[in-house]
């Protein structure tokens, strides 16, 4: 019985320090894309997270992981487009985004989904992003993506474990506002689809939640330069 219960316990313990990486990980992305966060809900310590999220049994209440944040005045100044004469004030293109830990294990799909659609629907949330632990079915993906006005994404636990960005090999990726965009394109005198690109499905892509037809500045460490940039668009 004893044996049982450590193998239980060590088993919650690895369960909840895992999730703890992932929840870390989340609130770094959402700085990272320009959202409202504090710094204490960046670097959350792992008895904290216990305290607020880990039920009775030891394992994490992925029920209670849900997050709501708001964009920062820097972010709606990147997602403003420029004004044209058919829309003279344009307004942001970012809201309110919605992060939910589903909490089933495994048969993820359509069902899921759909009552994750309606709660960012009927929240009017800008943006919602859907964490499983297993993989969701293609159905579910389609579906995902399906609701008219929202932008919803999907991620596994495992995807976020480690942050990408952090990693000494992958260079810093800065998204540009639409007028920097504008500067870059006119200085070098090029069409956008002239810029080298990256795949809105490239991992640091995803993380930074870029959508098609922005251009991100890429600034990478030279033992020469010091550092230099380059510029991809994305599609």
């Amino acid at each position: 019985m004893d044996d049982e219960f450590n193998y239980s316990a060590d088993d919650a313990e690895r369960e909840t320090i895992r999730v703890w990486r992932t929840w870390r990980t989340v609130f770094e992305m959402l700085q990272d894309r320009g959202y409202e966060v504090t710094d204490e809900e960046v670097k959350i310590e792992l008895d904290e997270f216990k305290s607020k999220y880990v039920g009775e049994k030891g394992y994490p209440s992925r029920e209670k992981l849900k997050i709501q944040a708001r964009p920062t005045e820097a972010m709606k100044a990147k997602y403003t487009p420029l004004p044209s004469p058919s829309n003279r004030d344009p307004q942001p293109d970012c809201g309110t985004i919605y992060i939910e830990f589903c909490p089933d294990d495994s048969g993820i799909g359509t069902k899921q989904v759909r009552t994750f659609n309606h709660t960012v629907d009927e929240g009017n949330f800008h943006t919602g992003v859907f964490i499983t632990k297993t993989p969701i079915s293609p159905s579910a993906v389609r579906l995902l993506s399906g609701i008219p006005g929202r932008i919803c994404e999907h991620f596994q636990e495992q995807d976020l474990l480690v942050n990408i960005t952090r990693h000494e090999l992958v260079p810093k990726h800065v998204l540009l506002s639409p007028e920097e965009k504008g500067k870059l394109l006119q200085r070098y005198r090029l069409k956008e689809s002239q810029l080298p690109r990256i795949q809105v499905s490239d991992p640091v892509a995803r993380y930074l939640g870029l959508r098609r037809g922005q251009v991100v500045k890429i600034i990478r460490k030279s033992e020469t330069a010091g550092r230099y940039a380059s510029y991809r668009w994305v599609i």
